[in-house]
């Protein structure tokens, strides 16, 4: 540093230095302080600053248009099952009469679907569509397996109306159309409205199950009363009232005298004070000529 050597000071003691700059344009570029950061508050930002802000501002961007594209869904899919929260393996429980294929279909899981991003509730939701389903659990067992309970419907008797035959559970509800050999015991419920009402007829026939085990179907009759089908062709016509006795009597009855084993077509059980009986076609007609049969039928009081 050069220095000029001023004239002595007044008191004439010290000399004065000065401090000249060098010649040429003065400080280097590489070394002078950016105007910006000696203004208000962005002097005090670290150096780094704006490699960030170009960095978050390109983020945004791709963002954006990832958004905007509708990949959003298929970006965060993709980064959540790298990220090992794919659905590796799925546990079912419960189900009976329900396909694994229906469960899997209603569940919707693709290759590499993520277990994070997973919507259970809407799983749920399809999944009690399914006929036999009545009540359904779903859960993430994280890292990867997803686990779903299921509660079926009952099948409690089948319902018939014109050509069309259903199975349905205790409340009525149709399960299911397709009927095979499985619910071949089960009680048939004929006509509009016997769908609600077979708990009343089946309770009744539980108390008698020696009869039970005969009776195919129950036709609801002008939505008042019954008529019980048997597996030999027999109709029994119940009251409105008074079922439950006029069951015990026919098991009496059958007991007693073989009545259900006879060639009869109908036994109206509507009259409290009586039984009347109609004998098949073909026993009507061996009764009319006579035949040692018939006239040990009338002996025996098993045509009145």
């Amino acid at each position: 540093m050069r220095t000029l050597k001023a004239k002595w000071a007044r008191n004439g003691d010290l000399p004065i230095e000065v401090a000249l700059a060098p010649r040429g344009r003065g400080v280097a570029r590489l070394h002078r302080r950016p105007l910006w950061r000696a203004a208000g508050v962005l002097q005090d930002l670290p150096r780094w600053t704006g490699t960030a802000g170009a960095v978050a501002f390109l983020g945004l961007t791709i963002a954006y248009g990832v958004a905007l594209g509708g990949y959003g869904r298929m970006v965060s899919e993709s980064l959540t099952s790298a990220a090992g929260f794919q659905i590796a393996a799925v546990k079912l429980s419960g189900q009976k009469e329900t396909t694994e294929f229906e469960i899997l279909e209603a569940l919707e899981i693709q290759q590499g679907t993520s277990l994070a991003l997973f919507d259970a509730s809407a799983a749920r939701e399809r999944l009690s569509h399914i006929p036999w389903v009545d009540a359904v659990s779903v859960q993430k067992l994280y890292p990867g397996t997803l686990q779903v309970r299921i509660d079926e419907r009952e099948a409690y008797a089948l319902w018939q109306r014109g050509d069309l035959l259903s199975v349905i559970d205790s409340k009525g509800r149709v399960i299911s159309d397709d009927v095979d050999g499985r619910y071949a015991n089960l009680l048939m419920l004929i006509g509009h409205g016997a769908q609600y009402r077979g708990r009343e007829v089946l309770d009744a026939l539980d108390a008698v199950p020696e009869l039970r085990v005969r009776v195919r179907a129950a036709r609801l009759v002008s939505d008042r009363r019954w008529d019980l089908l048997l597996e030999n062709g027999i109709t029994l016509r119940l009251p409105e009232e008074g079922v439950a006795r006029a069951l015990a009597d026919v098991v009496t009855m059958d007991a007693e005298n073989g009545l259900l084993a006879r060639d009869i077509a109908m036994i109206d059980l509507r009259l409290q004070d009586r039984v009347v009986v109609r004998l098949t076609d073909e026993a009507a007609v061996r009764r009319k000529a006579g035949t040692p049969d018939a006239a040990n039928r009338r002996r025996s009081g098993a045509d009145t």
